[in-house]
This record gives structure tokens, sequence and C-alpha cells, in this order.
């Protein structure tokens, strides 16, 4: 790690300073830069932990933290190098958010860190503003009285035009909840793999082996495991009895449902998770054809397929809007669109991506997303059924990408008899499918339709 004198591993604050300190100057993915700093660390479990939170909590946090870090420094936190601005927050951050560190180590870390990596004056200031804001702790509170979007905003961590379009989408209350929720850290959910084994069996392997694990209450297929750390590295895992997937990614299969022996096509499929779940779902036996734009992607579907024992799956690349050129026409039983997206249903799991967005982003992603469902529902026969979902809570990125789909294509109705309607109760009925936000569940926000070809 760069920064750290003679060899000596970097502490998880150090690290945390470093990566909040790439993602912001290289615009770089906060888990990949953290996948990458912590195998170069060789930091303990409690240490890994310890910076993976400093990270993900300060980002999440971002605009709240700035908010009272500028009522202390002078000139605001804009005008500040970026790796004092990285300290500051992460500094705040475990002051306002992290009850199990003493205050006076987080300043004296920040102030050591400060004179390891900038001199005297860098250190004094940092000193001085952590003090400062000690000293103040009881009035670091948002007031009641802003305007409803720029009080969530900043009591919530969201930027404030997107808490505008949420109220202006499903009411303040409503739009409270989603940014409370996307602050949630994120369940560690696992799908069974029923081909070889029951979601009870599994269970009771896993209580067997000391686990807190409880059926998932959204999807028939999974099970919330609590303080387990990476099921990757399991021998349920590597034996292909579970995949790691979130509990509403595991109701599309289930929306596609394909029986064996049919013919399915899953048009945008990597890394393969839902592909796999389909070939479970059809006891391995007819044919998947699951297709991604990256050749380098396929190898990830086939890898979780091998994995699974699952020999139903076969992989092509491409754009999925060319797909028409390779396939006959009207030539699978189902089909799926899992659609490229804006992704704002997984914030929990991305906070980097509540701060990159834009509505430009969200209208040229929904111009994209009709594009490929007019492409691809030409492979479908008639009576067959085509789902479209995405892991997003943005209207005009589903049902306004479904309703002007149906409106196009006569030959096309919306089959709402699907085995979602149970999730009726809890979740949004939108267009005719089913909008899952990130507060029904606890899990992602995801948006599925089922359409059938009359």
């Amino acid at each position: 790690m760069s920064g750290s004198p003679k060899g000596r591993p970097a502490s998880p604050r150090e690290l945390a300073m470093h990566v909040l300190t790439q993602v912001e100057q290289e615009g770089a993915y906060s888990n990949l830069l953290l996948n990458t700093a912590l195998q170069k660390a060789a930091l303990s479990k409690s240490d890994a932990g310890l910076a993976t939170e400093l990270i993900y909590g300060t980002i999440s946090r971002l605009n709240t933290l700035d908010y009272f870090l500028d009522k202390y420094v002078n000139k605001g936190t804009r005008k500040l190098q970026p790796w004092v601005r990285a300290l500051l927050r992460l500094s705040l951050y475990q002051i306002i958010y992290l009850d199990r560190i003493p205050d006076h180590a987080v300043v004296s870390e920040a102030v050591n860190l400060a004179k390891r990596r900038g001199h005297q004056g860098i250190s004094g200031m940092v000193n001085g503003v952590l003090r400062n804001i000690l000293r103040q702790k009881e009035s670091l509170a948002i007031p009641a009285d802003l305007p409803a979007a720029k009080r969530i905003s900043l009591q919530h961590s969201h930027p404030e035009w997107l808490v505008e379009r949420w109220i202006s989408q499903y009411g303040r209350e409503t739009a409270e909840a989603i940014c409370s929720a996307n602050n949630e850290p994120p369940a560690v959910s696992v799908r069974v793999n029923t081909t070889m084994i029951s979601r009870e069996e599994m269970l009771k392997e896993m209580e067997g082996h000391g686990l807190q694990a409880a059926p998932s209450s959204l999807s028939p297929y999974g099970i919330v495991v609590k303080g387990a750390g990476n099921m990757a590295l399991t021998d349920w895992y590597r034996e292909g009895m579970i995949s790691i997937q979130d509990e509403s990614s595991m109701l599309v299969a289930e929306a596609v449902g394909p029986e064996p022996g049919m013919r399915v096509l899953d048009c945008c499929a990597a890394p393969g998770g839902k592909s796999a779940h389909m070939g479970e779902l059809m006891k391995d036996e007819g044919s998947i054809v699951a297709n991604d734009i990256h050749s380098h992607k396929g190898k990830l579907i086939a890898d979780q397929a091998a994995r699974l024992g699952l020999d139903c799956i076969r992989t092509v690349t491409g754009d999925a809007i060319e797909l028409p050129a390779r396939f006959e026409p009207a030539s699978f039983d189902r089909i799926l669109l899992d659609a490229p997206c804006s992704g704002l249903g997984v914030i929990r799991r991305k906070p980097d991506l509540k701060w990159g967005k834009t509505e430009e982003d969200i209208r040229e992603i929904a111009a994209l997303q009709s594009r490929l469902l007019d492409s691809v529902s030409a492979l479908l026969r008639p009576g067959g059924v085509l789902v479209y979902s995405t892991c997003t809570i943005e209207p005009q990125e589903n049902e306004g990408v479904v309703t002007s789909f149906v409106n196009r294509h006569p030959e096309f109705e919306l089959d709402e008899t699907g085995s979602l309607s149970r999730l009726k109760d809890n979740a949004l009925v939108r267009g005719g499918g089913i909008q899952i936000l990130p507060q029904h569940y606890h899990s992602d926000g995801f948006y599925i339709a089922r359409l059938r070809r009359r």
C-alpha cells in the first residue's frame, strides 16, 4: 500500500483513505478498488471488516458528512486536497455512525495519518476541525424545518434530484422509506439448487453447522444467512448446492416459469445466476441459450453452470439487439430480458451508484430497453412467455417501457396470472408488473413483468 512506511501493513483507516481518494479522483468503483487493496494489505479479518465498513459507510453518507464538515472547515471541503477530504469524511463517519470506536481514538488516528501523509499544518487543521466537531457533537442534526426533499436528502444521504423524483413518483413517505432502506446493510441470501437438495434439508444442514439460517419470505428457493461470512467459501457452494443471489433476483426465473424440455433464451445473461436458476427449475432438461455482449462474461456463465452440474446451458456472445439475426423467428418457448438498467434498486450494495447517475442516464437507458424488447420479442413463439425485469425502481425504465411495448405490439398481452401475484399485498403492481421497493422485503429493488404472445 503506498503511503505505508517500510512495508508496514496499512491500518484499516489508511487503506480506507487511499480507496476513498481513488474513488473520488478516478471515478472507479469502490468494490473493485477495495478488493484489490485488501488482497495487497493482508489485514486481519476484523481490520478488513472495519476498512470495508468505513469505505461503504462514508460513500453511502457522503452529502450528510459534507453538510456537517462544511460548517467547520474554512472555505468548505471542496477546497481541500482529495486525501484530506477523504480523511475528514471517514473520521466524521466514525464519530456519527459507529458506536464502537471511542471519539478520542478516531481523532488521534486521523491526526497520525495526516502527519504521515502531509505536513504539520494539515495535521493541525485535521485536529482542530475534529475537536471542534466533538465539542459541539450534540448540534450535529439536520434541521427539521427544511423543505421535504432537502431534509430527506440530508437525513438519508441521497442526491436531492433523486429524492424529488421519487417523491413525485411514489409520494413523500415512500420516498423517505426507500432512502432509509438504501442505507441498511444488505442481507446475505443464497438460492438452493433444488436439483441436488431441498430447501428444508439445506436449512437443517446449515443449522447443524451452527449457522443462523432462515427461509426467505420472498422466494421459495431462498435462505437468509446471518453472520456466516463469505458463503462462496463453503463446501455447499463448491459442490453446487447453493448459489449466492439476492432474494428479489430469485423471483425472476420463477416468473419465467420454464418447464423441463423447453427452449429458453436469456438475452443479457451474465453473470449467469438467473440462467442457472432456470436450468435448476427445468431439472436440467431442455436447452437454455445464455447470451451476453461481453465474451469474458460467457466464461462466468459457463463456470456457474459447471459448478451447479447443469448441462442444458449454452453460452453465446453478442449484442442482444442482434439476436433475431442468429435464431429463427418464434423459436423459443420462454425468453428472459433482464435488461441493462440504471441499477437504482441496488444502492444498498453499490452506494457509489446514487452519486454517479443523472436524469439523462435514465432517459437514455429506457430508450435502449425499448429497442431491446422490440428486437428479442420476435423470437418468442405464440403462446410463449417473455419476462422483462430490471434491478431499478425507476418507472420510466419499468412500467414505462412495458406499457409502450404492449401499445406498439398488439400480438402481446400482459400476463398477470404468474406465481408472483402472492406479492401483491406488499409490493406494488405497476403497469401489469410487480415493483419491489427495497423496504418491502429488505431486498433489492426489482421490477418484473410477464408478457404472453397471443
